[in-house]
């Protein structure tokens, strides 16, 4: 029981939440959208967001810049949110633009608030949970669509508030966090998707 649960932090890391968020849009959209379209923006999300990260994390640690891929200290965050903030924002402009993914631009724009803000806490020496922040930013993201579209998607919206319990129960678990810091992580995740909603719900 010890390992599945410390298990969920790994399959669950921050890093694979916006790639996460982009395919449950893609099947729940009701709008017709090409397959090629959805693979090419895979694929560049894949890279960019997930490989390309992982690659720069190594290197820092090479540098010993990071120790640990949970960035357990305030002072490891502060460069990899910084880098985090730049991909994020190439690929937004890049992949997801307003005038052909208006729902994906923004949110990926909350991403990156949600970053801004992670990065301004760990400078103020707070260690924010950067797996609350991304589940919860992922967890509102599924609530707009619903909202945007009036789609019934319960069961989805039902399962990431069962992730965002589990991940919170993971943290506790490993003492990653305090519970200040997962509600912290909570409302720095879900504040930017909820006041950029009006921009395209």
């Amino acid at each position: 029981m010890n390992g599945f649960i410390r298990s969920i932090s790994y399959i669950f890391h921050p890093l694979f939440m916006p790639f996460i968020a982009v395919v449950l849009f893609f099947l729940k959209s009701p709008r017709y959208i090409p397959i090629e379209f959805i693979k090419a923006k895979l694929t560049a999300l894949f890279l960019l967001s997930i490989m390309l990260p992982i690659l720069v994390f190594y290197m820092l640690k090479t540098l010993n810049v990071v120790k640990h891929i949970h960035l357990k200290s305030t002072k490891e965050r502060i460069i990899p949110l910084v880098l985090n903030c730049i991909i994020i924002g190439y690929l937004n402009y890049s992949s997801f633009p307003a005038n052909q993914c208006i729902e994906l631009h923004y949110f990926f724009i909350g991403v990156i608030f949600s970053t801004l803000s992670c990065l301004i806490l760990a400078i103020l020496k707070f260690k924010a949970s950067i797996h609350m922040i991304a589940t919860s930013g992922v967890l509102m993201f599924c609530i707009a669509l619903s909202i945007h579209y009036s789609i019934n998607i319960i069961g989805t919206i039902a399962l990431m508030f069962i992730l965002v319990g589990a991940i919170a129960t993971s943290r506790l678990h490993m003492k990653a966090h305090s519970i200040e810091e997962l509600i912290v992580g909570s409302v720095v995740g879900v504040i930017p998707q909820l006041i950029l909603l009006k921009f395209w719900l």
